[in-house]
């Protein structure tokens, strides 16, 4: 996401440090180049205009000219203000209340919503809820179906309607099970439209009205831009909404929606989807999301997906292995499996601070995961001698391996090869760990 506003913005900021001094006139020629590039990324204009003026007020001051690192500080600023733009801080769901808390979800037909409502229900249910699916769509043919076996590969439970009910008459009758079945929160996916109508503004009232939920969530694709934020205004307008999740954010390279959503409408993004995948839903934080435009990674996300990813006895089995030399090509795969838990190789990637500038330099990086599945399938047509001591694999065993695995015998090669790179490097690291412990500092390992 935000790959063509990161590379711009970047490029003006490397200008920038270019110059030993800034004067006012340099920091007026980068904020216009500023200007064009979130224009670009299809941010309001107003938007922008605003945004634009309060950074150069702070930047034309002392606070940046003053500064013994003024390009530094003028990139702190636009930061900070970049932060302002999204809200400043995380704004969570709340769920306060009597049990079963109703959320409600809005959208546009094509949105995202039934998906965004089981990503809901997993992400509730990791943070110990137990949340109870709703579906209120009784109009797009298989919008129930699709909910239902959402619910069952999450082990989420579902109401079921009859076939007469109404989308309000099946929100109290889903209120009254999830009520005598003790759940912390009911979902509710209501219907769509193509477009905003006066029909399915008055069914969406007439169940906010009579269920009073906690939270009126609308659910807006990223990749319309604008469209999303014109969307949001008229929803809030004409509905009331408390928060946006905007989905699609991974296929959404400019950003323009997630910058202007909360200076046009006043009503924050509470998450964002990054990915086709159940587990692919974020808590937005604005302050995390500017260090990802201004490409400056993501470190905290990361740490907190690797944090669920990896259980905590293996990592420490793990590091017993890698101190005692015994890490095999089973523990490997072992980690890529974990490294999958997180996501995709991209949007890991991509947290990882200046990680764009080095996939930019070395001409790109494969991120389809594909030859992550391929070092899996050679390492598990191996024997679990061959897995424990790779210096049994001789060319007929590359050869048998090759063909079970349905690769090459050259990427066999270069698998192995990397997995003695990667011994190799684990024992070094491991090395001037204990040199540093004994020197009194501080370990590799802690």
């Amino acid at each position: 996401m935000f790959d063509n506003l990161t590379a711009k913005l970047e490029g003006v900021f490397k200008k920038l440090k270019g110059h030993g001094k800034l004067t006012q006139q340099n920091i007026q020629e980068a904020l216009k180049e500023v200007r064009m590039a979130l224009l670009e990324a299809d941010v309001n204009f107003k938007v922008v205009k605003d945004f634009i003026q309060s950074v150069e007020q702070r930047a034309i001051g002392q606070e940046v000219l003053g500064s013994l690192t003024p390009a530094q500080q003028l990139i702190k600023v636009v930061r900070e203000e970049m932060t302002n733009l999204m809200g400043g801080g995380e704004q969570k769901i709340h769920l306060s209340g009597s049990p079963p808390v109703p959320i409600m979800l809005v959208g546009l037909h094509g949105c995202g919503k039934t998906t965004t409502a089981a990503k809901l229900a997993r992400y509730f249910k990791e943070q110990k809820k137990r949340p109870y699916l709703v579906p209120a769509d009784v109009y797009r043919p298989a919008a129930i179906d699709q909910l239902q076996k959402l619910g069952e590969k999450l082990r989420v439970d579902f109401y079921r309607p009859e076939a007469s009910q109404t989308p309000l008459e099946i929100c109290v009758k889903g209120r009254e099970i999830a009520l005598k079945g003790g759940y912390d929160l009911m979902l509710i996916d209501t219907a769509g439209r193509l477009h905003i109508d006066e029909a399915l503004m008055l069914e969406l009232r007439e169940i906010k009205n009579h269920l009073k939920p906690k939270e009126v969530l609308l659910v807006a694709d990223a990749m319309t831009g604008q469209d999303a934020v014109t969307i949001a205004k008229n929803f809030d307008e004409r509905l009331g909404v408390d928060g946006v999740i905007l989905t699609k954010m991974d296929g959404d390279a400019r950003g323009g929606a997630a910058l202007s959503i909360k200076a046009v409408t006043q009503r924050p993004i509470k998450f964002i989807g990054v990915g086709e995948k159940l587990d692919a839903l974020e808590a937005f934080y604005p302050d995390r999301m500017a260090s990802r435009i201004l490409g400056m990674g993501d470190v905290l996300t990361l740490i907190e997906k690797a944090e669920v990813a990896f259980d905590a006895q293996q990592a420490k089995e793990l590091e017993r292995k890698i101190r005692k030399d015994s890490f095999t090509l089973v523990d490997f795969r072992d980690q890529i499996q974990q490294v999958r838990k997180m996501g995709s190789l991209e949007s890991i990637l991509g947290m990882i601070p200046g990680f764009s500038k080095m996939a930019k330099a070395a001409g790109g990086f494969d991120f389809d995961g594909k030859e992550l599945v391929k070092t899996e399938a050679i390492i598990n047509s191996m024997t679990p001698k061959e897995r424990t001591n790779t210096t049994i694999i001789n060319g007929s065993r590359r050869l048998r391996i090759a063909k079970g695995s349905g690769t090459t015998v050259q990427e066999v090669n270069h698998l192995l090869k990397q997995y003695t790179q990667a011994r190799k490097m684990m024992k070094r690291f491991t090395q001037m760990g204990e040199k540093e412990f004994r020197r009194g500092g501080t370990p590799f390992f802690s």
